[in-house]
């Protein structure tokens, strides 16, 4: 098995993080936890199971996943988030992975909200990069939507079986994570200039519904396409709230 490290961060992740660390202790010898100020035991834990801590203040994604790269023993890494756990195909197929120059690897994410697993309405299929030589390939982007700067004649490969992604405990718990990002998007793009338009506040969370239930096919989730359908809604209408909100102070002060 060629050797790889794995990278996640977290924030008092002490609910998720064992779940996630097991089966990757037969894959690695390297797993870096970057921790952003956990009070509930996640270190503790991390630590008892093999994971080597970093602490350091949250720096948005794409710099946090860095700092974990650059602390990396290996040159290949594995990013995680630490509610993900990767399935025993999966495992398999990180075993018998071979790495191969100006190439990364994909992986099959299926997310799991609130006891079901979603199909479809936007969340799957989900391919996601998530192996890679950090030398070559490094995250970028800042606020909530970071993302990997792949050379553009890099080739992305597939890996088989599932990375299972626990992602909310609950609708209370959905929300809370949708008015962070929708905040933090709302930033983003008072930082650009961009100001809430009509169309956009009062069309956008309704084109929002429909993306999810016609065009990404929510209705085949059943009853869990429609809750989906109206929280995507709801974080919509929420960004351009305080977007608003935004502008106003500003225009106010």
């Amino acid at each position: 098995m060629h050797p790889f490290s794995v990278v996640i961060i977290a924030k008092n992740e002490a609910h998720d993080i064992a779940r996630t660390l097991e089966p990757l202790r037969a894959l690695t010898d390297d797993i870096v936890l970057v921790d952003s100020g956990s009070t509930d035991g996640t270190q503790d834990i991390a630590r008892g199971m093999g994971a080597r801590i970093i602490e350091t203040e949250w720096q948005g994604y794409a710099r946090t996943k860095n700092l974990g790269n650059d602390a990396a023993r290996h040159d290949w890494v594995l990013s995680l988030d630490a509610d993900e756990v990767v399935s025993p195909e999966l495992a398999r197929s990180l075993q018998a992975w071979r790495p191969r120059p100006e190439t990364v690897w994909a992986l099959d994410v299926l997310t799991n909200f609130c006891g079901q697993w979603v199909h479809h309405s936007g969340w799957y299929p989900d391919w996601k990069v998530r192996l890679f030589n950090r030398h070559e390939v490094r995250w970028v982007g800042e606020y909530v939507h970071e993302h990997l700067d792949l050379p553009s004649h890099y080739r992305v490969e597939r890996l088989q079986g599932k990375l299972w992604h626990y992602s909310y405990r609950s609708e209370a718990d959905y929300l809370a994570k949708m008015e962070q990002y929708a905040r933090l998007s709302a930033e983003a793009r008072f930082r650009q200039g961009q100001r809430p338009t009509w169309w956009r506040k009062h069309l956008g969370p309704a084109f929002r519904i429909f993306r999810t239930l016609v065009l990404k096919q929510g209705w085949r989730d059943g009853r869990l396409g429609w809750k989906l359908a109206r929280l995507n809604a709801h974080m919509v209408r929420r960004r351009y709230e305080i977007l608003e909100e935004l502008w106003q102070r500003r225009d106010e002060g």
